[in-house]
C-alpha cells in the first residue's frame, strides 16, 4: 500500500527529518566524520538548527546532521518537499515533469524544480550492478533511438537513425532488472564492451538478428535471436526466444520521454534512463509498491552529490 499524500512526512519538517533519519540510520546514528555508531547526542539548546547532533568521540566531537554527505546537503529546499517530490517521481510510471513539480510544490522558480528532479534521478542511479546475468539468467539486449544526437547532425538531416541519440538496454527476465546506457555509435567497439561488462558468462543472451551480438554470443552460455525482418517475434524453445520483455521496457521509456518530458539533451539522458531503469527494476509486478520504491530512492542519496554552477535548464522537461 502506498503512503497517502496527507502523510506528515510530506508536509511536516520534523516528521520528514525523523523519517529520513530512520532510513539512513536503521541501526542508530553514525557520525559521517569518524564513522562511529551510537555515540552522539542532540545539540538541544546549543543551536537553532534542528536535527543537529554532536559526535561524543574524543578524537572527533564534530557536529553533523542526517543530510550531511547526501544529495540534500546544503539544500535550501525543505526536507519534506524532497520526500514528496521523490514519492511523486517514484509513483509516476512514466515520470512527472519539472513543470508539474514546480506547480505542485509551490517553488519560486522552475529552475529549482528542474534541478531537484535531476538530483532525485541521481539517487535513482544505482551504479555498478556487478555481473548482470548471475545464476544463468536470461538477459535480453537491444537498442533504441531517441531525439537528435548533436554529435551527428548531418546524419540527422538525412533522416538516418545514426543521427539520433542511441540507447542500449539490458533486461534480466528472472529478476526484472533493467540497465540502460547512452552509446555514441552502434558499432561492435561501442556495444560489446558495455554488454560484456554487465553480462555474466553463464547468461542466456536473447537478441534480435543484429550482427553486433554474433561474436559476443559465443562467449556466453547460450545465444538465441529472433528474426524480426522475417516476421519472427517468438520461438517456443526452452527458454522461449523473444525480445518482448525489453520491447515493453522501451515502450514505457518512450511514452514517458515523448509524452511527459518531451525533450532531453544528450548530456542529461543518462539520468532519465536511470529514472526509468529504477522504476522498472522496482515495479509493482516485482512486489515493490510506491512507498517502498520511494524509500529505496531516498536511501540512495547517501554519498552522492550533484552540483551545477550554471544549470542549462530544459524548457520542456
Amino acid at each position: 500500500m502506498s503512503a497517502p499524500l496527507t502523510d506528515p512526512i510530506f508536509h511536516d519538517e520534523d516528521a520528514a527529518r525523523a523519517h529520513f533519519e530512520a532510513l539512513r540510520w536503521p541501526n542508530g546514528r553514525v557520525c559521517p566524520h569518524c564513522g562511529v555508531e551510537g555515540n552522539s547526542t542532540l545539540m538541544q539548546g546549543k543551536t537553532t538548527r534542528p536535527g543537529l547532533y554532536k559526535c561524543k568521540e574524543k578524537e572527533c566531537r564534530k557536529p553533523f546532521s542526517a543530510t550531511m554527505g547526501t544529495l540534500y546537503e546544503k539544500s535550501h529546499i525543505p526536507l519534506h518537499k524532497w520526500l514528496l517530490a521523490t514519492h511523486l517521481m517514484c509513483s509516476s510510471k512514466k515520470g512527472i515533469s519539472a513543470h508539474q513539480l514546480f506547480r505542485m510544490l509551490g517553488f519560486g522558480s522552475y529552475r529549482t524544480a528542474w534541478f531537484m528532479a535531476h538530483r532525485i534521478r541521481e539517487a535513482m542511479r544505482e551504479g555498478d550492478l556487478g555481473p548482470f546475468g548471475m545464476g544463468g539468467a536470461t538477459v535480453e539486449v537491444d537498442e533504441t533511438f531517441l531525439g537528435t544526437d548533436p554529435d551527428y547532425v548531418q546524419e540527422a538531416k538525412r533522416g538516418s537513425v545514426h543521427g539520433k541519440m542511441k540507447v542500449l538496454t539490458l533486461v534480466e527476465r528472472e529478476t526484472g532488472r533493467a540497465r540502460s546506457f547512452v552509446v555514441d555509435k552502434l558499432t561492435i567497439n561501442d556495444i560489446v564492451p558495455v554488454v560484456e561488462a554487465n553480462l555474466s558468462r553463464e547468461a542466456r543472451l536473447m537478441t534480435d538478428e543484429s550482427k553486433l551480438y554474433v561474436e559476443m554470443g559465443k562467449a556466453v552460455r547460450d545465444h538465441q535471436s529472433v528474426k524480426h525482418n522475417e516476421g519472427e517475434y517468438v520461438r517456443r524453445n526452452q527458454p522461449t526466444v523473444h525480445t518482448n520483455t525489453i520491447e515493453g521496457f522501451f515502450s514505457i521509456f518512450k511514452r514517458g520521454m515523448r509524452g511527459v518530458y518531451q525533450h532531453s539533451s544528450k548530456k542529461h539522458l543518462h539520468r532519465y534512463l536511470a529514472e526509468f531503469d529504477f522504476r522498472y527494476s522496482y515495479r509493482v509486478a516485482l512486489g515493490v509498491n510506491d512507498t517502498q520504491r520511494a524509500a529505496i530512492a531516498v536511501s540512495n542519496v547517501v554519498g552522492k552529490r550533484l552540483t551545477y554552477q550554471r544549470p542549462q535548464v530544459q524548457t520542456a522537461s
